[in-house]
């Protein structure tokens, strides 16, 4: 039986011609930016003893077209055709072998090339928190509210016999990095501070990896945030998983005056010390996550004076939660722990106490909710993926490194694009993936008017106001400045 020809959607012809059309217009943004943070002086400078004096492409180009590709979407370095075929927008592009060329270049003296890129990140992440203004992650740090950086690891599988991949506790194969990203809070998404690529063997609660990428995270942070030269401060917050749990990364912390809020191993006997706590007078009601009131079904307490805590720092304080097991809340205990530093309490009056001595009860939901909302650092691990951590292209394990400061670069361009050009729209918490097809993926056209050169939005698309908007956000504060 024949059915009736139904078309739901026009039929046009289609052929391939020459058109002044540009697909990714909306990554106007993201080149504003990099104008804006000065990110493009500072690379450059950084990356001119790897550059040939006479050379077409410069190095710091090369990475920061590479970024882009990520962020809009590319994978590989291949993709950044996606770039080379739209000139009026992003330049010139270097060819695929230039590209490889020069990553080989930058991977011979990878650890000189890795802090020249951090140190031109850090000069432009500060740039970046000047033209945010009042909307900058660090206004309003204190000890009351510190400024949170996340630690957490993820497993890479890698699909090929690649330099340094290994298997993973999870029996997989490829790479262990660990992570260290600036918490935005719940008003934004959040920056990556530092990515210590390591073979998919490392340990995950190795401290000398987390003392490592701790102080590559606080070498990004300006310096005005640290209250003496090459020590921490009572501002900053340090906020990992039992992984970071070790006696060891906590007296480091400790000596660098961080608060911290980590993950801590309960003993066996736990029960048993259960027991001893006061069911009338020393469980409190959990706060909830997303309205920070009283979360149903869950209670915190302290269980510090009742914990042998001899080789931990003095005065860490252990706080667990237990919650009534749902089919929502199905997490096979119904114990979750936090350890908390004397510093990083949220109010004075916390601090002042000491080791042992027991909390007022209305404080302790503060801290656990506080921890609690390290889950967020999952998301910014999910992001990252999308923009390039998922997969390491490259073969030699000093390549791949310098993949991880290229992804660094993606990401950071995004989160400072969203903090200064979208202060007070949705936009700002946007994942890449609807930035992509909201923003950056808007049609255009690129025309010459009276000398000077005019990109059109498509008026038809939903966000062209929203990206003319963020233009002309980012080109105005930094006139102003």
């Amino acid at each position: 039986m024949s059915h009736p020809t139904l078309f739901f959607y026009p039929r046009p012809r289609v052929d391939v011609a020459e058109v002044p059309a540009l697909a990714h217009a909306g990554a106007v943004l993201l080149t504003d930016t990099i104008d804006a943070t000065g990110l493009a002086a500072s690379l450059r400078e950084a990356l001119d003893s790897w550059t040939k004096p006479l050379a077409e492409h410069h190095g710091s180009k090369v990475l920061l077209d590479l970024a882009l590709t990520l962020a809009i979407g590319g994978e590989h370095a291949s993709d950044a055709d996606l770039l080379r075929c739209e000139p009026g927008l992003f330049g010139d592009v270097a060819s695929a072998p230039t590209i490889s060329r020069m990553l080989t270049t930058l991977a011979e003296d990878a650890p000189a090339v890795i802090e020249a890129i951090s140190n031109a990140r850090r000069a432009a992440r500060e740039r970046a928190w000047a033209l945010a203004g009042d909307h900058s992650p660090t206004v309003g740090a204190s000890v009351k509210s510190p400024l949170v950086i996340d630690l957490d690891a993820t497993l890479i599988t890698a699909h090929s016999e690649k330099e340094q991949a290994a298997p993973t506790f999870k029996r997989g194969f490829g790479y262990h990095p660990l992570c260290a990203f600036l918490d935005h809070g719940s008003d934004g998404t959040g920056e990556p501070l530092a990515i210590q690529l390591r073979p998919g063997n490392a340990g995950s609660n190795t401290a000398a990896d987390h003392i490592t990428v701790t102080k590559a995270a606080l070498a990004q942070l300006p310096p005005a945030l640290l209250a003496r030269s090459r020590r921490g401060s009572k501002k900053i917050l340090i906020r990992t998983d039992g992984a970071g749990g070790t006696k060891e990364f906590l007296q480091w912390m400790t000596r660098r005056r961080l608060a911290y809020s980590v993950g801590f191993t309960l003993p066996a006997h736990t029960p048993d010390l259960l027991e001893h706590i006061d069911e009338a007078q020393a469980w409190t009601p959990a706060y909830d996550t997303d309205t920070d009131g009283i979360r149903e079904g869950a209670w915190v307490a302290e269980l510090t004076g009742l914990l042998d805590l001899s080789g931990w720092p003095a005065g860490m304080r252990v706080i667990v939660r237990k919650e009534r097991p749902t089919p929502e809340r199905n997490y096979g205990s119904p114990i979750t722990k936090e350890c908390a530093s004397p510093r990083s309490p949220p109010l004075p009056l916390l601090a002042a106490l000491g080791g042992g001595t027991p909390t007022p009860r209305g404080q302790l939901p503060v801290l656990e909710l506080r921890h609690r909302r390290r889950a967020r650092c999952e998301d910014r691990i999910r992001n990252a993926k999308d923009l390039g951590l998922m997969k390491f292209p490259l073969q030699s394990f000093a390549q791949n490194q310098i993949w991880c400061q290229i992804i660094q670069l993606a990401s950071e361009l995004v989160a400072w694009m969203q903090t200064i050009a979208f202060t007070r729209h949705d936009a700002r918490k946007w994942e890449p993936k609807r930035l992509r097809a909201r923003l950056f993926e808007i049609p255009a056209t690129l025309v010459r008017r009276a000398r000077h050169k005019v990109l059109h939005l498509a008026e038809h698309a939903p966000e062209a106001v929203r990206v003319l908007t963020g233009v002309n956000r980012l080109r105005t504060t930094v006139a102003q400045t």
